[in-house]
C-alpha cells in the first residue's frame, strides 16, 4: 500500500510539473503544436500532453485561460447508475426472451420446455423489458440533451467509469461466446439451436460494445484541443 501511495504521489508531482510547464509556455506565447513537439521529444505520452493542453482554452488572451473542470454530483451519479442498470436488465432479458423462443422452436428432447415454463419465461422477460428498456431510452435521451446543453458533462467521471465497465462486460461476454463456439466446433456438438444462441449473445453484446466504444471515441475527439 505504501508503494502504491508513493507511485500515486509521483504521478501527481509529474502532472503538476507538466501542467506548470504548459501554462508557462502558453503564457510566453509558444504555439501549441511546438509545445506538443517539445514534450513528445522529452518522452511525455501523447495522452498526457493532450490532457495538459486541454486544461487551457485555445482563445486569444494575454494569459492562459483555464477551461472549467468537470465535477461529480450525487444526482448525476444516481442517473447514470440507473441508466446502466436499466441497460443490463434490458440486455439480459432480451437474450432470455430470444433463448426461450429458440428453445420452443427447437426443443431439446432431453430437456423439453413445458407450456407453463414457456409462458412464465415469456411473461417475466417481457415485464422486465417493458419497464427497463423505456427507462434506458428515456435516460439516455435525457443525459444526451444535458451534454448538448453543457458539453463539459461529457467528461463526467462516473459516466466514463460505467462506460468502461460496460465495455469490459461486453468484451467478456463476446470472448466467452467465442470460446463456447470454438468448444462446440471441437467437440462436434454444433446444433442449430446452439448456433442461434451464439448469434443472439454476439448480436446483443456486440451492439452494446460497439455503441459505447463509438461513444468513447466521440468523447476523445471532443476533448482533443
Amino acid at each position: 500500500m505504501t508503494h502504491s501511495l508513493a507511485k500515486a504521489g509521483d504521478r501527481m508531482a509529474a502532472d503538476e510539473d507538466l501542467n506548470g510547464f504548459v501554462r508557462e509556455a502558453l503564457l510566453r506565447g509558444v504555439p501549441r503544436a511546438q509545445i506538443e513537439s517539445v514534450l513528445a521529444g522529452a518522452g511525455w505520452r501523447e495522452d498526457q500532453v493532450r490532457r495538459a493542453l486541454g486544461q487551457w482554452a485555445d482563445v486569444a488572451f494575454p494569459v492562459p485561460v483555464p477551461r472549467p473542470r468537470p465535477y461529480l454530483s450525487a444526482r448525476e451519479a444516481f442517473l447514470y447508475l440507473v441508466l446502466f442498470t436499466a441497460l443490463y436488465i434490458s440486455a439480459f432479458n432480451l437474450g432470455g426472451l430470444l433463448f426461450t423462443f429458440i428453445e420452443r422452436a427447437l426443443p431439446d428432447a432431453a430437456n423439453r420446455l413445458g407450456d407453463e415454463s414457456f409462458r412464465q419465461g415469456i411473461r417475466w422477460a417481457v415485464a422486465n423489458l417493458l419497464v427497463a428498456f423505456p427507462l434506458f431510452v428515456w435516460l439516455t435521451t435525457f443525459m444526451q440533451r444535458a451534454i448538448t446543453r453543457d458539453p463539459l458533462r461529457r467528461a463526467s467521471r462516473i459516466r466514463k467509469w460505467l462506460t468502461y465497465l460496460t465495455l469490459f462486460l461486453g468484451a467478456s461476454v463476446l470472448i466467452g461466446d467465442l470460446i463456447a463456439l470454438v468448444n462446440g466446433v471441437l467437440s462436434g456438438e454444433l446444433t442449430l439451436r446452439f448456433l442461434l444462441k451464439v448469434v443472439v449473445v454476439a448480436a446483443i453484446a456486440g451492439s452494446i460494445f460497439g455503441y459505447y466504444l463509438n461513444d468513447l471515441r466521440k468523447d476523445e475527439s471532443e476533448e482533443a484541443p
